[in-house]
């Protein structure tokens, strides 16, 4: 290590290739950011202030619109700003705190994923004991094991990363600071970080939508045993929204994540990786409000209010 210089800065490559479209796709992604944070705030609280939607469902509803508003935040504004700055450099501790947050929101989202497929099925298929299961203080406690285990599982492979030696080059070929690209450019032995990662991966990722897709089949034999029409027609209807939700985000982080070896970084994973941080969060609250009967009800109640005591109202 003495013949080599020691770096501590990294320089993102992100859209560079774009050369003359990166402003333009700037233009694209700002509005999309911030119709994503209004969108899924307000989701939150509606949740937070209408009586009517003081139920497990939507209590952890408002719970995944928050950490979808705290995932996209670790990567969409720095991304942002490098794309009309000609420096986009980061330092390594940037970088890890950055990683560390994205993968960590990351977890927790599939676990509460997986705690809202839990919570379908006790719905659909013990309907009786629902409201003796799903109490207030076990749905707190399901969301507070969901941020702990998230942020505890990344604690070790970030801690890990900070004693790896970085002697060039030092560009990183995405947009935020991914592990994988990381990874590529260490000149120390990160065979035991990318084994961590990867078992990370398919504890997070595969097992929990195993058990969404468990849930679902449970779900899917309760609901066909269901005599009227009308009633299977509602209970598919209630599940369809979190299937969606399910299907874009375990389908891009599936193929991103979810392979060994540290050499994957590509122009098509930075943008299939803009499913899971811009595209996936901005379509969640459309999926679920349009889907959701309650919901709609709730908007429309409000925007009434709003429209009845407003001052053009008034006139």
């Amino acid at each position: 290590m003495g013949n080599h210089s020691i770096i501590r800065e990294f320089v993102l490559l992100g859209f560079s290739h774009l050369h003359g479209f990166q402003a333009a796709l700037f233009a694209f992604i700002l509005p999309i950011y911030v119709l994503t944070l209004v969108g899924n705030l307000a989701i939150v609280t509606l949740t937070c202030l209408d009586s009517r939607l003081h139920s497990p469902m939507y209590f952890f509803l408002s719970n995944f619109s928050l950490m979808e508003v705290l995932v996209t935040s670790t990567v969409v504004p720095r991304m942002l700003a490098d794309l009309l700055t000609a420096r986009k450099t980061m330092t390594l501790a940037e970088c890890l705190t950055q990683s560390f947050f994205y993968f960590s929101l990351g977890c927790t989202n599939f676990l509460i994923l997986t705690v809202m497929a839990f919570d379908r099925y006790v719905a659909i298929c013990r309907p009786l004991r629902y409201t003796t299961i799903m109490n207030g203080p076990v749905c707190i406690k399901l969301v507070a094991a969901c941020w702990g285990l998230g942020f505890l599982s990344i604690i070790s492979p970030t801690l890990q990363k900070t004693r790896l030696w970085f002697c060039g080059p030092n560009v990183i070929d995405h947009y935020f600071c991914d592990s994988a690209p990381l990874l590529r450019l260490s000149c120390s032995d990160t065979r035991h970080i990318e084994r961590m990662d990867f078992f990370l991966s398919l504890l997070f990722v595969l097992v929990t939508v195993l058990l969404i897709l468990a849930s679902y089949g449970f779900i899917v034999a309760a609901v066909l045993r269901i005599p009227s029409a009308s009633g299977r027609q509602k209970a598919f209807s209630t599940c369809a929204s979190h299937l969606t939700v399910v299907v874009l985000g375990y389908g891009s982080t599936i193929f991103i994540y979810v392979r060994p070896g540290k050499g994957h970084t590509t122009h098509l994973n930075k943008v299939v990786a803009l499913m899971t941080a811009v595209v996936t969060p901005f379509l969640n609250p459309f999926i679920f409000t349009f889907r959701n009967e309650k919901v709609k009800q709730v908007i429309n109640d409000l925007a009434k209010r709003l429209l009845v005591g407003s001052p053009a109202a008034g006139r």
